[in-house]
């Protein structure tokens, strides 16, 4: 997921450009560093859907699946397997783009009685089959300008990062039906965390500023570690090595919550793009022409052909993840055969079910100030989309009812139960509602000309002075 990228690095400033062959110390260390940056960012999907949906058993191997899984979508997407995959140094992971539609369809089946083999059965039916949507639309993706905007691309983001900090803060509070829920402990404890990663982000060292998140994790785990707020039973009987099992759960199918699910791989798509342009330009390759098109349709077609391959593997949809420019930035090191490394190490903290474990132990308030930050993050990559963007009357309007429309059902749920069952699961959701009223709204309201400044259009907004 696109959070943070940053392309003022240029080309001569690298130690190894983008076909240089580091020697095994240089290439192992810089792989390290990416999979430091990114870790977190890998497992704690699985983390947040687990403890949701109540799959407690299930969460290492989930686990150990995303880290899998990433090394194995990272060697496609850095090495270029025939037509799959950008050729580019770039980590892939799980995003956090999906996390409010698969909630929805695993909170729909735990809701009609389905058992936790069952939820994990549909919610990889589903991701399996929207899949095909990323990998159709690779091939054209240059021609989709005029309906996936700006515009409609930072109001789903935004929406995705404002539709899931209730899950931030749930866990902010001690979880789901926590005894002690909105305990002053917790809060507490959760606010530390934010602190910490808050304080580390603005630290002069680059690296530093790249694992805030990891720090505030390992900060929240020792304090509550000393409080006692550690349950060490939660990581007993896990075999020692784990062995990747294609449908282990099987699959499984429904329409009525396909189209949220369908709805983000369509943005995801366009992330990637912004993605693989920034580091395109940080690797110093061309950011126009044949030999960018090919690669940003390689990517995205990558990206595509992982997340199926997550969805066979039993863990969640894969993209491209930006905090591997920031490394790139920060080590001078572009060369794509650093992804083996990569994928290397994942495969093998995949392979051991008790590395997965290990992240089990974080206490509820901990993740959840991790997890209100990053979510809290994706929001304002949205407005930064937004903010860069001409807002004339059409976007305002746009805007307007999308951003109304996805927080109404989000705030108001029971205003939607006078529909059929099968709208309601579709427009219930705030990223699939707001998505296709920005899209909607895009193509059929009239353009219109910036003959008046950004202060002049404010004015004509039917709100009464106050």
């Amino acid at each position: 997921m696109s959070l943070d990228i940053e392309t003022n690095t240029p080309a001569s400033h690298l130690l190894y450009g983008l076909e240089d062959k580091p020697g095994f110390g240089n290439s192992s260390l810089a792989a390290v560093q990416h999979i430091l940056a990114s870790l977190v960012g890998i497992v704690t999907p699985s983390l947040i859907i687990g403890g949701a949906l109540g799959l407690g058993q299930y969460i290492p191997y989930l686990i150990s699946m995303s880290l899998f899984v990433s090394g194995l979508a990272t060697f496609i997407q850095s090495q270029r397997v025939g037509p799959v995959g950008s050729g580019l140094l770039s980590l892939q992971g799980t995003s956090f783009a999906f996390l409010g539609a698969i909630l929805a369809a695993g909170f729909a089946a735990k809701g009609r009685g389905d058992s936790p083999e069952q939820i994990l059965a549909l919610i990889f039916g589903l991701c399996l089959v929207g899949s095909l949507i990323e990998i159709v639309l690779s091939r054209f993706i240059d021609k989709l300008e005029g309906i996936i905007t700006p515009t409609v691309t930072g109001i789903v983001i935004t929406v995705i990062g404002l539709s899931l900090v209730k899950v931030g803060f749930t866990d902010m509070a001690g979880g789901f039906g926590a005894k002690d829920f909105g305990a002053l402990p917790n809060l507490g404890l959760a606010m530390l965390v934010v602190a910490v990663i808050v304080g580390f982000s603005f630290a002069r060292h680059d690296g530093v500023r790249l694992s805030a998140v990891l720090i505030g994790l390992l900060v929240g785990f020792a304090v509550a570690l000393l409080v006692g707020k550690v349950d060490f039973s939660k990581i007993g009987g896990q075999p020692l090595f784990a062995v990747p099992e294609p449908l282990k759960f099987g699959l499984a199918f429904d329409w009525s919550l396909f189209l949220p699910i369908a709805f983000i791989y369509l943005i995801t798509a366009i992330e990637t793009t912004g993605d693989l342009t920034a580091n395109s330009i940080i690797s110093g390759q061309p950011v126009k022409g044949p030999v960018y098109i090919q690669r940003i349709k390689g990517g995205i077609l990558g990206d595509g052909v992982n997340s199926g391959l997550a969805a066979l593997f039993n863990t969640f949809p894969n993209t491209t993840f930006s905090q591997n420019n920031g490394v790139i930035q920060l080590t001078g090191v572009a060369s794509r055969h650093v992804g083996i490394h990569i994928s290397v190490l994942l495969v093998l903290l995949g392979l051991f079910p008790g590395f997965g474990a290990i992240f089990t132990l974080i206490p509820k308030p901990v993740l959840g100030g991790a997890t209100l930050v990053l979510f809290g993050s994706i929001a304002v990559a949205g407005i930064r989309i937004l903010s860069s963007q001409h807002i004339d009357r059409k976007a305002i309007y746009v805007m307007a009812v999308s951003f109304g429309l996805g927080l109404g059902v989000s705030l108001v749920p029971d205003a939607l139960k006078g529909l059929p069952d099968i709208l309601q699961k579709v427009l219930g959701s705030p990223i699939t509602v707001s998505g296709l009223a920005a899209i909607l709204l895009t193509l059929i309201l009239p353009d219109t000309q910036p003959e008046t400044t950004p202060a002049d259009e404010e004015l004509e907004l039917p709100i009464a002075a106050s």
